[in-house]
This record gives C-alpha cells, structure tokens and sequence, in this order.
C-alpha cells in the first residue's frame, strides 16, 4: 500500500517552490524507510522499559537526520536542504500545535552545538561536508547484532533447560 504525505497549507504558504521539493524529498524518505517503524518500534521499547527513553530519543533524531539527507542526495543541494529545515522548523514553533520535540543524538560530530537543540544541530550537519562511509562501522554494527542474537538465543537455551531440570516443561 503505497503511503500519503500530508502538508499543511501553513507550510506550503511558507516555503518556496524549492523548498518544497525539499519538503517532499525528506517526506518521501520517511515513507520509502518505513521510518515510522523504527520510530514506532523505539517508542514501545521506552514504554516498556523507561530507561530506553533516550535511546527512543536519539532514534526520532537519528531518523529525522536520515531524511535530511536523502533529501540532500535527491535534491543535490545541501545548503537549500538546511535552509528549508530550519525554514519549516520556525514555522512549526509558530503553528498551534507545534511540531516540536526534544532530541539528542547519542553519536554524532563533537562540536559546540552538543546542547543545542535538534534543529540547529540537523542544520549544522548539512552545512558541514557529508560523511564518508566508513566500513569498520558497519563491520562494528554486523558484530554487535550477531553477538546481542547469539546472547539471546543461548539465554532462551538456558531457560529452557531450567525449566526442564525443574520440571516445569
């Protein structure tokens, strides 16, 4: 089922032609990830264990940086891409209800925007140069995953066979 994006006229008075293919660059990004999933799935986690809170935090921003620049690829324009977030972010703060929300990354450049808010630190990435791939990340990441699998896995074993010795099973 394919999605919908939904824009407020508030918005679209706001931004400028330009600024809305940018718009609906980042918002078709959000669709073609499922990024609402990840969100979604960061969000019940938080629920559950309220601990998680920042890591569901780091997620919404993780996933809004995500848009950012597949919007900056499609459009091939950086600095139109950071202009138009912070555009729609100031129109946002003015709107009744506001889209507005606290993030913090728990990886990213170290700079002097540590403590600023999302947007200005969303902005500051897309005027800064774009990051390389660095595989021994992904490498790091593929590693990480197999041994949280394998960790669960041989836990779910154990219980098993406790269960067995005390004759719960």
């Amino acid at each position: 089922m394919p999605g919908r994006i939904v824009v407020s006229t508030g918005m679209l008075h706001t931004l400028d032609d330009a600024e809305h293919e940018v718009l609906l660059a980042h918002e078709r990004a959000h669709l073609t990830g499922h990024h609402y999933a990840f969100v979604a799935l960061a969000q019940i986690g938080a629920a559950a264990n309220p601990l998680l809170r920042p890591l569901a935090i780091a997620v919404t921003y993780t996933i809004e940086r995500w848009a950012d620049e597949r919007a900056a690829t499609t459009t091939r324009d950086r600095a139109r891409v950071a202009r138009s977030v912070g555009k729609a972010a100031l129109a946002a703060r003015h709107s009744p209800a506001g889209l507005r929300g606290a993030a913090m990354g728990i990886l990213g450049r170290r700079s002097g925007l540590a403590g600023a808010g999302p947007v200005p630190r969303r902005v500051a990435a897309l005027l800064a140069p774009p990051l390389g791939k660095h595989p021994a990340f992904a490498a790091a990441t593929a590693a990480v995953l197999a041994a949280a699998a394998l960790a669960t896995a041989e836990a779910a074993h154990d219980l098993h066979r406790l269960l067995e010795t005390i004759g719960a099973w």
